[in-house]
């Protein structure tokens, strides 16, 4: 597969990241149930397309991450935090979350941020095995803070400086 080309998302991504967001859905990574049409839009006025980098390839939208602040707080705009990070299946194993990841530090550096950080289940190993690849490293952990699918899953939170 060739490499993808990362860029911020645009308001016509809209339509493309719904659909990756709600066929990747799965609970080794989401906190909230299925989303059930209608369904609600992708960006909002929490996050809209420059909170976002895509990862495109052959003019397809493969993947994204989401990036903004852990708190609304001053005292904490020296850090980011990723909000979401997904790959669409076929694109899997081929470099693209980690391109996201070197994106999103790089853009946080640009933005003048010291630290970044995320949030990741437990059980989701192949996504911590990539942040820890990166340089995260787990800085705290919140067990059982999530009932999944029939199962209690600790909350991970990972972080490095930039």
């Amino acid at each position: 597969m060739p490499e993808p080309s990362i860029r911020t998302a645009r308001p016509d991504d809209e339509e493309a990241l719904g659909r990756l967001d709600r066929a990747i859905w799965s609970h080794q990574h989401a906190v909230r149930p299925q989303e059930q049409p209608p369904y609600d839009p992708f960006f909002n006025e929490r996050f809209g397309p420059r909170d976002h980098l895509v990862a495109e390839l052959e003019g397809r939208v493969i993947g994204y991450v989401r990036l903004g602040f852990p708190t609304p707080l001053v005292s904490n705009a020296h850090v980011r935090q990723i909000q979401g990070l997904a790959v669409a299946e076929e694109a899997r194993g081929h470099g693209v979350g980690r391109a996201l990841i070197r994106a999103v530090v790089a853009e946080s550096r640009r933005q003048g941020a010291l630290r970044i950080t995320l949030r990741v289940l437990g059980h989701n190993t192949p996504a911590r095995k990539l942040y820890e690849s990166e340089g995260f490293v787990v800085e705290g952990v919140q067990p059982g803070e999530f009932y999944l699918d029939g199962e209690y899953v600790d909350d991970v939170l990972m972080g490095r400086g930039l």
